[in-house]
């Protein structure tokens, strides 16, 4: 006889609901029993016809647990009318009628089959954890169900989430259910404390169970490493209280799982993910430890790296575990922060459609023909700037083109990973490895197989682990596959036998994808050169003190655990933040050899010949500098003294002299120049003068060392036209003849110009001389024999007339060998 349940009261009204209207929403506090009952209700009711409902859970675990308590209430063997399916894992049969499947599954059913055939309902189960492949799911079935499906059965159970807005999208009821909830008192921190988080598990526990409880406790934990942190800090304790402890989490193998909740005679004390947080009521949990942490997705967008990282959960993440304490009984909750720390957290985790990597689900819509992802009517759309980077993700891996599905799009979306690592299968089949380049997807995804704790031994290799870390990896499971896959032989390699578990399991669920043919003696070096056709993006040059700078801007640091130490190019296949000093930097965690010719086979159009001049101060010269560039990243260089012939030399070795002073020849031209500028501005010259001067002075020449014996008047004819050139002798004339002396020059530095000569040398001239076509009169200086100026003047006429009459009594004194007429 089952056991009652708070929803079973209201599961005749929500038959009914659904039998009249295609879509509902229900909320139900958790303890109510909305995971295990509402799904047999559908079949009982005969809602389902002759098709499956699939229900969506948020993760494996809860799958697994609803279906196999679902197939206990119905007296049947698992997989016979309850089953389950998740990935690389599966409980089913023809039989099947209850399908408890993760989201992504669903999204991949509808990639192969887009009206979703046999499937008369689905269930969107703790729909308030808004999981991408959540959202993702909804607007799709919505689609769909607007379109060809009408008579598709749409269900939204959630917990805390505010029903108003699902309920507007799929114009629906909402039904509400109270659970099944028993008080329970709840303590907080009364100052933060610092000190490792094993050791506040452990003071917790010993609070716990030494004030008399005697029940089973859960500890939510952000990951594998911290409980098996715990594990190790909470022995003694275990010890001494009689307590068992058991880990629980997604990366544990479904027999270790079970075990986790499997009855015990002594205090269970269960070490926990957020697995737990909505599942399946587990029996007995009076007390309930929260480490306020949790793992969530993350995105980089330096690289595009995505991965997990640890972040303080929301609000109503907390009651949620909190309420695991009170599903069967009063219980406790000690929260392991403070109340101002609860206060200070947001009330809700921002939806992963928010901040996610959408290369994925963006793949599956361009698979089913959606070629605008954002014209969807989506539940809640995606940020722009988002989608845009997937788009170019995609584009950058060769999925599309031109914004459609390409041939190895289609590829690539037919298989059960993320297209980075879908790619990577496809170009490894492409090379002819395509069971190898699979295996390494596998890995990949699964990550890090060796153990976190005690002799991390790397198995032997044959002298390629300096070539990628991926190849050390490989080398690890081939190891652990070599002896069976046994748990005490992963310890033995330092391998963590969970996550070598999780990896075969992938593995072997990708095998069936692609031909298995023999692989060729080159087979690592081929997956090396696949992984680029994977991580396009992520080329990076590796200097020998373990910095990386990334194609298209960005660096990053090289883990110094990393195999890849030689200096050159390198792909980042594995990468995450870490704190340095007040910032962070990336860390590379697992790296891959690359060539530059593997480059120039994939992407030529990507490789860019560059063919450089520039002045070395040093050198004193024009040097030429040709590079090869692979977005912006140098993979080759040469430099050497420039060609005289270039045309591009001349402008930078003038540029060069610029800023040193210029000998008087060249200072006079550009004068005069400036003084013709002036006074014709009809004649367009430039406000650079010393520009054109410069390259005609440089031209045919490299280093400053020649310049210094150029050929000035022939540069100025270089630089200017003749027309230019005959105007200026004509209107800035660079000496004027006088009547009694040799040709004076005219200094055209000062405004107006000047002429200096000897006295005598002026007699003959009734006016002084002019320049600018007679417009400008020169400045006169009148010098006397010892070269020192008795006059300066514009007025030669006045001058002879006043001025030269008074001073020529004293001139004849002083100068009475000169002769001075009247």
């Amino acid at each position: 006889m089952r056991t009652p349940l708070p929803i079973d009261p209201l599961l005749p009204e929500l038959t009914a609901s659904l039998r009249a209207r295609s879509n509902l929403v229900l909320q139900a506090d958790p303890g109510a029993g909305k995971t295990t009952r509402v799904p047999p209700a559908l079949l009982e009711a005969g809602l389902l016809g002759g098709g499956e409902c699939w229900i969506l859970e948020p993760r494996r675990l809860a799958a697994r647990l609803a279906a196999t308590r679902v197939a206990d209430e119905l007296g049947e063997e698992l997989g016979r009318t309850a089953g389950y399916a998740v990935r690389f894992e599966q409980k089913v049969s023809k039989a099947t009628r209850l399908r408890f499947v993760t989201e992504g599954l669903l999204l991949r059913r509808l990639h192969g089959d887009p009206q979703l055939k046999g499937i008369a309902a689905v269930v969107l189960d703790e729909f308030h954890e808004r999981h991408l492949h959540t959202d993702l799911a909804l607007t799709l079935l919505r689609r769909l169900q607007r379109g060809a499906r009408p008579d598709l059965k749409l269900l939204v159970m959630s917990a805390t989430l505010d029903p108003g807005p699902v309920a507007a999208y799929l114009d629906a009821p909402v039904l509400r259910s109270e659970g099944r909830a028993y008080p329970v008192e709840t303590a907080f921190l009364p100052r933060p404390d610092d000190r490792p988080l094993d050791q506040q598990v452990a003071d917790a526990l010993d609070r716990l169970y030494g004030g008399g409880l005697a029940g089973h406790t859960l500890v939510f934990l952000p990951g594998a490493a911290e409980i098996r942190a715990c594990l190790r800090g909470c022995e003694a304790l275990a010890a001494r209280r009689g307590l068992s402890l058991r880990p629980l989490h997604g990366e544990l193998a479904p027999d270790a799982q079970a075990f986790a909740l499997a009855a015990s005679d002594r205090p269970k004390v269960i070490l926990s993910t957020n697995v737990a947080e909505s599942s399946v009521t587990l029996d007995g949990i009076g007390a309930v430890v929260d480490s306020g942490l949790g793992r969530e997705a993350a995105h980089s967008p330096w690289s595009g790296l995505s991965g997990l990282r640890t972040t303080r959960i929301s609000q109503a993440r907390c009651v949620q575990r909190t309420g695991r304490a009170g599903r069967t009984g009063p219980g406790r909750c000690l929260r392991l922060f403070t109340e101002a720390d609860f206060q200070a957290r947001p009330g809700f985790d921002t939806p992963e459609l928010q901040r996610a990597d959408l290369a994925e689900p963006l793949l599956v819509l361009h698979g089913m023909g959606i070629r605008e992802p954002a014209a969807l009517d989506w539940f809640e759309a995606p940020p722009a700037p988002a989608l845009e980077a997937a788009e170019t993700l995609l584009t950058r891996l060769g999925a599309l083109e031109a914004g459609q599905l390409s041939a190895t799009g289609r590829r690539m979306a037919a298989l059960p990973l993320h297209p980075r690592l879908a790619r990577l299968a496809v170009a490894g089949e492409d090379l002819g490895i395509p069971q190898l380049a699979l295996r390494a997807a596998a890995l990949l995804e699964a990550g890090d197989l060796a153990a976190r704790q005690g002799l991390e031994r790397a198995p032997a290799t044959t002298g390629h682990g300096a070539d990628s870390d991926l190849l050390l990896r490989l080398d690890q499971f081939e190891e652990a596959e070599a002896a069976g896959f046994s748990a005490g032989a992963c310890r033995a390699a330092g391998l963590d036998a969970s996550a070598v578990h999780r990896a075969h399991r992938a593995v072997q669920s990708l095998r069936r994808h692609l031909p298995a043919p023999a692989e060729p003696p080159d087979a690592e070096a081929r997956l090396l050169q696949a992984l680029l056709r994977a991580y396009p993006d992520r080329v990076g040059q590796l200097s020998a003190n373990g910095t990386c700078a990334f194609a298209g801007g960005g660096g990053a640091r090289l883990d110094p655990r990393s195999r890849v130490r030689r200096p050159g190019l390198v792909l980042a296949l594995e990468a995450e933040a870490v704190k340095q000093g007040t910032g962070t930097q990336a860390l590379v965690r697992l790296a891959s050899r690359c060539e530059a010719d593997w480059l120039l086979d994939a992407f030529p159009e990507r490789l860019e010949d560059v063919d450089e001049l520039s002045f070395h101060a040093g050198a004193g010269r024009v040097e030429r500098r040709t590079e090869i560039r692979f977005e912006g990243l140098v993979l080759d260089a040469s430099r050497g003294p420039a060609d005289p012939a270039d045309p591009r030399v001349a402008p930078l070795l003038a540029e060069a002299l610029r800023g040193r002073p210029l000998d008087e020849v060249p200072a006079r031209m550009l004068a005069r120049l400036s003084f013709l500028r002036r006074h014709r501005p009809d004649l367009g010259l430039p406000e650079d003068l010393l520009g054109p001067l410069l390259a005609g002075a440089c031209a045919g020449r490299t280093t400053l060392r020649e310049v210094q014996d150029v050929d000035w008047t022939a540069a100025l004819r270089q630089a200017f036209p003749p027309e230019t050139l005959r105007l200026l002798d004509a209107w800035a004339p660079e000496a004027i003849q006088l009547p009694k002396g040799r040709p004076t020059k005219v200094h055209y530095e000062d405004d107006p110009p000047w002429i200096a000569s000897r006295l005598q040398d002026f007699w003959g001239l009734k006016k002084g001389p002019t320049v600018a076509g007679g417009a400008v009169p020169l400045t006169l200086h009148l010098l006397a024999p010892n070269l020192r100026a008795v006059q300066v003047t514009t007025d030669l006429a006045g001058f002879w007339q006043r001025v030269y009459q008074e001073l020529r009594p004293g001139l004849s004194r002083r100068y009475p060998k000169h002769h001075w007429p009247e």
